[in-house]
């Protein structure tokens, strides 16, 4: 199904004056890009519960995969607000295809640049700039969620090389990955990332399936039965839990931005429709209740906006806590989905279908107030924050 996308960015407190023309423009490209690529294809590709990759090399030639990356290591080196508008607008094509972009740049090739030997930067980084490499990340496991820390998943010493043995579930890119940024523990406790490639005796990625949420996106599990890992290739730079927290904090930072951009989706397209479908004679935006509910969505994508921006801010000038973050995640995602409730009702019966796009981010809404944090825990997170009282345990 091919209509043609005709959205326009809510903005009703002239945000855009905030940004500079650089960020503008990539805005604009990206903007250009979701409309002509991702957007014609989308509802076709989440019937069928299949990721499309002939999106990958589109991506990388916009920048999408670690835009903050340096450009001596294949990315765009742009800053933080770059990063998030790339998010944002991506997310409004679809949230699954930004978990494939958030994944790379922020799971992938952050930790290798951040964590990784000047040798792992030079193997991996180009090639994951451009999507000629894709990747993953492992920390979820069956038993172990919210709570990384207990993880089962190990390595031990045995020479030349290290053992893997272990298994991660719900991994975006997982079935198509070409390495995977894999965090275990060591033979004392001790949390590492090692990165593991496609192709190594004993790892193996099955595909989860009958997925209602993120159904364009490719999701798996990541099993390794005494795996055989080259010693080159462990996270040097890093122990402990902070390893994958730290990348968990970028990707968090780029989903706060990414679901506002669901959120003017869904707001843009009950907008219009509310204006050209009538009722009793007129058109249904002139009813009361109608008008409720879009201006208290309007109101409440305009707080979102001004978070971001300010996050983003914050970023840039390395001043942004993880507490911070996770404020502006919980909010944008919380924010996103009641938008896409709301934008059902306006839309009706009209609204469950895949002629819109209301009901396809809804659902993927459902995972993304899930991972990287559930709602709660990011909840928790702040309260933490305030009282300086862990409520985790």
């Amino acid at each position: 199904m091919s209509k043609k996308d005709v959205f326009e960015s809510p903005d009703y407190y002239q945000i855009d004056e905030l940004l500079t023309d650089e960020h503008k423009l990539i805005r604009a490209t990206v903007r250009d890009w979701v409309k002509k690529e991702v957007s014609p294809i989308i509802e076709d590709f989440a019937q069928r519960a299949e990721f499309p990759k002939q999106l990958i090399k589109g991506m990388g030639e916009i920048g999408a995969f670690g835009p903050t990356i340096p450009v001596e290591y294949g990315g765009a080196g742009l800053d933080y607000m770059s990063y998030g508008i790339i998010m944002q607008e991506i997310e409004r094509g679809d949230s699954g295809i930004r978990s494939a972009a958030s994944v790379q740049g922020s799971l992938v090739m952050y930790p290798i640049y951040a964590y990784g030997s000047e040798e792992q930067k030079k193997k991996y980084l180009p090639k994951l700039a451009t999507g000629e490499m894709m990747g993953c990340f492992g920390l979820t496991e069956p038993d172990h969620g919210s709570d990384p820390g207990g993880m089962t998943t190990n390595f031990k010493d045995a020479g030349d090389h290290y053992i893997l043995n272990g298994a991660k579930m719900w991994i975006s890119n997982a079935p198509f990955a070409d390495i995977a940024v894999v965090w275990a523990k060591d033979e004392s406790g001790k949390i590492r990332g090692l990165i593991v490639e496609r192709g190594m005796e004993g790892f193996t990625t099955p595909e989860t399936h009958n997925k209602w949420s993120l159904r364009a996106s490719a999701t798996g599990e990541l099993v390794f039965d005494n795996v055989k890992i080259p010693k080159e290739n462990l996270l040097p730079n890093v122990a402990g839990l902070k390893g994958p927290l730290g990348c968990l904090n970028q990707a968090r930072y780029g989903i706060a931005w990414g679901a506002m951009g669901a959120a003017m989706d869904c707001y843009d397209t009950a907008l219009r429709y509310a204006k050209e479908r009538k009722q009793f004679g007129k058109p249904i935006a002139a009813f009361q209740l109608q008008q409720k509910k879009l201006a208290e969505m309007i109101t409440e994508i305009t707080k979102g906006q001004l978070l971001v921006w300010r996050l983003g801010t914050l970023k840039n000038e390395n001043r942004a806590t993880p507490a911070q973050i996770s404020m502006s995640k919980r909010n944008s995602v919380e924010t996103a989905i009641n938008i896409a409730r709301e934008a059902r009702q306006i839309l009706g019966g009209m609204g469950i279908t895949g002629e819109y796009p209301i009901m396809r981010h809804m659902m993927n809404l459902e995972s993304v107030i899930t991972y990287e944090g559930t709602h709660d825990i990011h909840l928790l997170i702040t309260g933490l924050d305030i009282t300086g009282e862990e409520a985790f345990k």
